[in-house]
């Protein structure tokens, strides 16, 4: 059997954040200053390039003309006679030869522009200076572009007449080998070389520097995880520290600080409700656990006993059953603006539904309803939900209402809100109570509680539901006088369709 070769993933190379925003803005920078001295070298050589074009255009011009005063055929002697260097001469007959003769001395002492002249038999009877150009008799001014000595170079060709005569004498030709174009274009280009290369890092580095300086956040929101990830320290002493800096990435360390404490919230949340729900599940375990060992060592041979802890253990089982069904509650009503944000309810005809159920299950109470609605008040929420939260209530206002047994409901609206309140004159509550009443499993006498069917989960859930449908749940009590539940719920302006219409 043939052994299998196991091939492990190819590691992929992890390039920084930092170093990818540094080669991007190296690379930009590259292409730009590329772009920017292309266009600028073009600019100066054809500048330069222009400049030696009318050198040598010149200078053949000045030589063409300072020869053309010789009436026989152009020779060494007469060439050299116009075209060599002379003493100036103070007089004025010598006024128009000096002004020509310093314009061939300055154009035949150009270093890199070489002077030639020819006879009519194409023999050369003048030269400034020796480059490797063969000459080609011309009649009319040419001008043309060639390779001298190896190098593009220009050469610029005539024939010369006479100015007396008007009869041909010879030839010239002007050669440039555009030794100053090459030197100074070699230049410029090691010039925007070295510009280039020194712009690319420093931008490289810059960019660096920026991207260290404004990935900061990032830096630090890793850090903090890993803190949290290494399970040392608890999550509510892990905070992101504030960097003073008023950007996006600012924001982000504030939302990530906002979601520890959602997670710090959560996990307090959810250590509270282990341990509340262990404590509650314990005794009616314990009460049928006990019942369960008595029938089983002598209590079935006794009616009675048998009949007691039956009827015990079935009391218990259904406390169980419903405080089960309270934490599912519970649990449902923290996502009730994610399931049910589309449904509306009309909220008059909810109150008064829940006001002619409680008359009719409760007739020994006295029922009070104070009510203005002017047609329909529609709030976004669940018509279930809402009549849960006010069969909530009301159940508690009963409960605790043994002396005065009246109840008052009022419901009213302004522009913006529905408001609902439910009035008891009950046992009332006191302040050290008052601000642990929505808390989960939270029982202001747990004794008597107990005794009224209560697992402390209703008013967590009324507030739950309504906070999760963007409204609010207060309370206000004194202790031997009653209490009063206020609910605030927005009204929209959205008509009720069969979509969102409740059942």
């Amino acid at each position: 059997m043939k052994n299998k070769i196991i091939q492990h993933p190819k590691e992929v190379r992890r390039m920084s954040l930092k170093w990818k925003w540094a080669l991007g803005t190296a690379i930009g920078v590259l292409l730009i200053f590329a772009v920017f001295s292309a266009l600028i070298f073009q600019s100066f050589s054809g500048v330069l390039l222009d400049k030696e074009k009318k050198d040598v255009q010149n200078t053949l011009r000045t030589v063409t003309q300072q020869l053309s005063r010789e009436n026989q055929e152009l020779t060494v002697a007469s060439t050299e006679q116009h075209l060599k260097p002379i003493n100036s001469d103070p007089s004025p007959s010598k006024d128009e030869n000096n002004l020509y003769s310093n314009a061939v001395i300055v154009n035949l002492s150009k270093e890199n522009i070489a002077v030639g002249i020819y006879d009519l038999n194409q023999r050369e009877v003048f030269a400034s200076r020796n480059l490797n150009v063969p000459f080609i008799k011309k009649n009319e001014m040419t001008f043309t572009s060639q390779k001298i000595d190896g190098v593009n170079g220009y050469v610029a060709r005539r024939a010369i007449y006479s100015s007396k005569t008007g009869k041909k004498i010879g030839y010239a030709q002007v050669a440039n080998a555009l030794e100053n174009y090459h030197k100074i274009s070699n230049k410029l280009i090691l010039i925007f070389i070295v510009l280039i290369v020194t712009a690319t890092f420093g931008s490289a580095m810059l960019g660096y520097v920026l991207a260290s300086w404004l990935l900061r956040p990032i830096d630090v929101v890793n850090e903090t995880i890993d803190i949290i990830n290494e399970g040392d320290t608890p999550i509510g002493h892990v905070r992101v520290p504030d960097l003073h800096r008023n950007d996006e990435l600012s924001d982000l360390t504030d939302l990530f600080n906002s979601m520890l404490d959602r997670m710090e919230r959560y996990v307090d949340q959810q250590q509270q409700f282990v341990e509340d729900v262990s404590h509650e599940l314990r005794t009616p375990v314990a009460i049928i656990q006990g019942h369960m060992e008595l029938l089983n060592r002598w209590g079935k041979d006794d009616p009675a006993v048998l009949a007691e802890s039956i009827e015990a253990s079935l009391q218990e089982i259904n406390r169980m059953k419903s405080l089960v069904q309270e934490m599912l509650d519970l649990s449902r009503a923290e996502q009730v603006e994610m399931t049910f944000k589309n449904e509306l309810t009309d909220v008059r005809l909810v109150v008064l539904q829940i006001f002619n159920d409680f008359k009719m299950i409760h007739p020994d109470f006295t029922f009070i309803l104070d009510e203005d609605f002017k047609g329909k008040s529609l709030v976004k929420i669940s018509r279930n939900h809402l009549e849960q939260v006010l069969i909530i209530l009301m159940d508690n206002a009963v409960k605790y209402s043994e002396t005065r047994k009246e109840i008052h409901i009022s419901a009213s609206k302004d522009l913006k809100m529905v408001q609902i309140a439910i009035q008891d004159f009950g046992e009332g509550i006191s302040k050290d109570d008052l601000k642990n009443v929505f808390n989960r499993f939270y029982r202001v006498d747990k004794a008597r509680s107990r005794d009224k069917g209560g697992n402390g989960l209703g008013l967590s859930i009324a507030q739950k539901l309504i906070m999760g449908y963007k409204g609010t749940l207060v309370v206000e009590s004194v202790e031997k006088r009653g209490s009063i539940f206020r609910i605030s719920l927005p009204l929209t302006s959205e008509k009720i369709t069969e979509d969102t219409k409740n059942d």
